[in-house]
C-alpha cells in the first residue's frame, strides 16, 4: 500500500504505538477464552463496537478485513494469521501456542470509522513456562537457506528508512513474489510493552518503480528510545517464512541512504507481517 492510504498516525513520530489498548473509540476486543491448553488451538474473539454488539462491517485494508498477531511476552511465537468471520460477527484462527503469557492484537478498520486502530488482550497458556532471554541486536538473520540483513537505523519521534535485504545460499533474490499487495511486510514491538508500531513500505508491485527484491525498503518512526523487535515477512517460492531483528534505536543521524523525514509529512502508514495461513 502506498503512504497515503489513509490510516491515521498514532504510530508515528513519538505518539503512543497501537495495541496497547483493549478497547479505542468505543471499540473492544473481546476473546471467547483468555486462558487456553498448550498445542494448536482455535482462538475466537469479537470486536464490539460503540453500540456493544459485534461488529461485521470492516474496510479492507491490505487486501484482509482483520489482521492477526499473536506473540508470547518474551518476542517468541510471533503469528500473523488471518482469521475468518462468520455471520455473527465471531472470528475463529488456529495458533500455535506455547506456554507461557501472551499477547494477541487485532488490526482493523470498522466500515464508517476514519482510520485503521490496533487492538491488543493478554491470554494465557497453561504450562511449564520457560522464557527466553531477548536474542541480541544482530545485523543479519537467517531462515533456513535465506539470509535478511537489515541497512538503516530506527530513530525516536523520526521516520527514516530501513532496507531488508534477502538472499537465498549467498545470491541476491530477485523474484520476491507479491504477497497482500507488497514484497514484504514488516511488525515492529517495542520490548518492555510489546506497543505495536505501524510500518508501511516504499512503493509496492506493479508501480513501475519497485523491484522485487532483492531490497525491501520501509519507513518507520520509533514513539520512543529502547528496544524493539522486527518481523520481516516475505514470500518465496510460494512460501511465506519469517526474519526476526532486535534493535535499539539510536539518536545519531542516519546516512544519506536513511532519508529522515519528520512523520508529520506522511499522510499515512502500514503495517506488516502477514499471515503465513
Amino acid at each position: 500500500m502506498n503512504s497515503n492510504s489513509g490510516h491515521d498516525m498514532s504510530g508515528h513520530g513519538g505518539a503512543r504505538p497501537g495495541g496497547l489498548s483493549v478497547s479505542e473509540s468505543g471499540y473492544t476486543l473481546e476473546l471467547d477464552s483468555t486462558i487456553f491448553p498448550a498445542g494448536v488451538r482455535t482462538v475466537s474473539f469479537r470486536v464490539t463496537g460503540p453500540d456493544g454488539r459485534p461488529v461485521t462491517g470492516f474496510t479492507p485494508e491490505h487486501e484482509k478485513k482483520l489482521h492477526f498477531i499473536a506473540v508470547r511476552r518474551d518476542t517468541t511465537g510471533f503469528q500473523h494469521v488471518h482469521p475468518v468471520m462468520d455471520g455473527n460477527g465471531t472470528w475463529s484462527v488456529d495458533l500455535t501456542l506455547e506456554p507461557g503469557d501472551w499477547r494477541f492484537f487485532a488490526d482493523v478498520r470498522p466500515a464508517g470509522h476514519g482510520g485503521t486502530m490496533t487492538l491488543g488482550i493478554d491470554a494465557s497458556v497453561a504450562g511449564q513456562y520457560a522464557p527466553q532471554p531477548i536474542s541480541e541486536g544482530s545485523r543479519s538473520a537467517h531462515v533456513g537457506a535465506y539470509t535478511v540483513t537489515l541497512d538503516g537505523e530506527l530513530l525516536p519521534g523520526t521516520a527514516s528508512d530501513l532496507t531488508l535485504t534477502v538472499s537465498r545460499n549467498g545470491r541476491p533474490v530477485t523474484d520476491l513474489q507479491p504477497y497482500l499487495g507488497a514484497y514484504g511486510h514488516l511488525v515492529a514491538l517495542r520490548v518492555g510493552d510489546l506497543g505495536y508500531l505501524h510500518v508501511h513500505p516504499e512503493g509496492e508491485p506493479g508501480d513501475g518503480v519497485t523491484e522485487p527484491g532483492p531490497g525491501i525498503t520501509f519507513m518507520a518512526a520509533a514513539p520512543s528510545g529502547g528496544v524493539y523487535r522486527l518481523y520481516l515477512d516475505f514470500r518465496h517460492d510460494d512460501v511465506v517464512r519469517t526474519a526476526e531483528f532486535t534493535v535499539r534505536t539510536t539518536a545519531t543521524t542516519p546516512g544519506p541512504h536513511a532519508a529522515p523525514r519528520a512523520a508529520s509529512e506522511h499522510t499515512g502508514h502500514h503495517h506488516g507481517g502477514h499471515a503465513h495461513h
